[in-house]
């Protein structure tokens, strides 16, 4: 996941949870980010395990493309 993000959004830190599992992603929605775009928007609800209970993350993130690939800027968190 942190080979995604954008190195001007990218925390100097990155604690990775050893404990989680992800489950699955279920994409609510798309703005740009198509091939010729050069940036995009995907809201997302991701379902994943972390110390053995189901937990959901609901999100809009922000993608830049830079050198042909699609970087995480930033996000926000839905209810």
């Amino acid at each position: 996941m942190i080979d995604s993000w954008h190195p001007l959004s990218c925390p100097s830190q990155f604690e990775s949870n050893l404990n989680q599992q992800w489950l699955g992603l279920k994409i609510l929605a798309v703005n740009q980010g198509r091939p010729g775009d050069g940036s995009g928007s995907v809201e997302f609800v991701a379902i994943f395990k972390v110390s053995g209970k189901v937990e959901t993350l609901h999100e809009v993130s922000e993608f830049v493309r830079e050198q042909g690939r699609w970087c995480y800027l930033s996000g926000i968190l839905k209810q």
